[in-house]
């Protein structure tokens, strides 16, 4: 049940029937100096295993990439790659064009990521005093060429200190955390520098299922480069839990998303960002989750940085606030049941009662108690709300005025 500013993650169903129900963030955590081997402290044969996948992986990326360039030569005009821009840019930038002329899809990947290789960073965190106490790995991916760096807050949370490494440079470059915003999983760091090549972003609302995309960053923390991965865009809007909260809008794909791609891009073959890789759902013993990522879609992860920006400069953060209790339903149906309603709340204002079922905001759908808290939470206080419900078999909207919480 909500403390009427968050809620009760506790109550939410269940992705994986293991020791958590939480999607683990695809960053590299290490503890007590030692690094993890793959996903954890596993034994040689576990490490085999993972090898052995990845040889499998790698041995299909071929066939991907050929069914992808059958479909870009059909539907697209191929154009020259822009040049790097020095600002946090959108736009619509034109696809790669292969330089020999050909216009296979390997070429358009590996012109895309060669692009992008010096507008992905590693992002390596220090959680306490010295390595020793552990640190995070994760990736990050450069807006502006002044040094600011977008990356994935439980990348950077709880960290002491921070430093990122560019792709061909040896030594770490250290950064400071400039802002985070943890339900939204996102934070802007900032190293000293000028002249980087600034990663594009592409327009809101542009991204659409089927979409051909391409997930960058330094999975598993190797040496040498980014990792490349390619794939489509599978589902769009997908609410999640994950250990730091409720994430909603996602972007889901198919594109193969690791521990340590935590805060990379996920590109669109014009080498735009459509969103930052967040997420992965892993199967057991009982359930497959094969390829199945998260990414913070670009229309989120815009408004963001732009809020981020705000907070770093001083401005207070404030979030939505409703006054409600919630639970997900537990007989299948779409939507959250509350629990509670506030005495005075902007929910009580508006009539809503306890076992009303929300079933959407604004239009949008209501699937379980984490996408009503995260719709909340990304409204602006002050903004009237409808809120469609089920009460008794009968369909109802009413209308409510949010008011703000303070963010600490």
């Amino acid at each position: 049940m909500s403390d009427y500013s968050r809620f009760d993650s506790s109550s939410l169903p269940e992705w994986q029937d293991n020791s958590s129900s939480k999607l683990p963030p695809p960053s590299l955590p290490q503890s007590n100096g030692r690094e993890q081997s793959f996903q954890d402290n596993s034994s040689g044969r576990r490490q085999g295993r993972a090898i052995l996948g990845l040889a499998v992986f790698v041995a299909l990326f071929g066939l991907i990439g050929g069914i992808l360039g059958a479909y870009i030569v059909r539907e697209t005009n191929l154009g020259e790659l822009n040049s790097a821009e020095t600002v946090t840019q959108v736009t619509s930038a034109p696809v790669v064009v292969a330089s020999d002329g050909t216009n296979d899809a390997d070429s358009l990947i590996l012109l895309v990521a060669t692009r992008l290789a010096n507008s992905v960073v590693t992002v390596i965190s220090t959680l306490g005093e010295t390595e020793a106490d552990g640190r995070s790995v994760g990736s990050g991916v450069v807006v502006t060429s002044n040094g600011e760096i977008l990356t994935n807050a439980h990348v950077v949370e709880g960290a002491t200190s921070v430093v990122v490494r560019f792709a061909g440079e040896t030594e770490p470059r250290v950064a400071k955390i400039l802002a985070t915003d943890v339900g939204n999983d996102l934070a802007i760091i900032k190293v000293e520098a000028t002249g980087l090549v600034a990663a594009t972003f592409a327009k809101p609302g542009s991204v659409k299922i089927g979409d051909a995309v391409i997930a960058i960053g330094y999975a598993l923390a190797l040496d040498g480069g980014p990792t490349v991965t390619s794939g489509i865009v599978s589902a769009m809007k997908r609410t999640i839990e994950t250990e730091t909260g409720a994430l909603n809008s996602l972007i889901q794909t198919d594109a193969a998303i690791s521990s340590g791609n935590s805060g990379g891009p996920l590109v669109n073959l014009k080498g735009e960002v459509v969103g930052i890789n967040t997420a992965v759902a892993r199967g057991d013993s009982e359930s497959a989750a094969t390829n199945i990522g998260f990414s913070i879609s670009v229309d989120e992860v815009l408004i963001v940085i732009e809020q981020l920006r705000a907070q770093a400069n001083g401005v207070e953060r404030r979030e939505g606030f409703l006054g409600v209790g919630l639970t997900s339903r537990e007989d299948g149906g779409q939507g959250a049941i509350i629990t509670d309603v506030r005495a005075g709340s902007p929910a009580d204002n508006a009539g809503i009662l306890v076992n009303d079922i929300v079933l959407s905001v604004d239009g949008e759908p209501i699937d379980g108690q984490a996408g009503l808290v995260a719709a909340i939470r990304d409204a602006v206080p002050g903004q009237i709300v409808k809120i469609e419900i089920s009460r008794d078999g009968e369909r109802k909207t009413f209308e409510a005025t949010l008011v703000a919480r303070t963010i600490e």
